[in-house]
């Protein structure tokens, strides 16, 4: 098992941008994909932007698609995600999340407690 805290959240005026931090502890952090998921107030989660063990393999929700970016520090245990261009759809309460294989089977072992996200019109 992997534990997970996410970290950068914030206050921030669409336009801006913000860089989320989630570092991990416990299982060796380079087996697990990680993965990036928000949810809205009374919406769904849904999920936002995933990277492989190995890092080179990316996808992201269209939503975000040119905006957000997914990177990993394996050395650091820890996966980040570059949000630019914040729009107020954007507000959120967004997780980290890993497991093993889980860029291909879509299955999250690990999550985190999540870190809110709120962008101003």
């Amino acid at each position: 098992q992997v534990q997970l805290v996410e970290s950068g959240g914030g206050l921030v005026q669409a336009g801006g941008s913000l860089r989320l931090s989630c570092a991990a502890s416990g299982r060796t952090f380079s087996s697990y994909d990680m993965g990036w998921f928000r949810q809205a107030p009374g919406k769904e989660r849904e999920f936002v932007a995933a990277r492989s063990r190995s890092g080179l393999s990316t996808s992201y929700a269209n939503s975000v698609k040119g905006r957000f970016t997914i990177s990993r520090d394996n050395a650091k245990n820890t996966v980040y995600l570059q949000m630019n261009s914040l729009k107020p759809e954007d507000t959120a309460v967004y997780y980290c999340a890993g497991g093993s294989g889980a860029y291909v089977t879509k299955t999250y072992d690990d999550w985190g407690q999540g870190t809110q996200v709120t962008v101003s019109s």
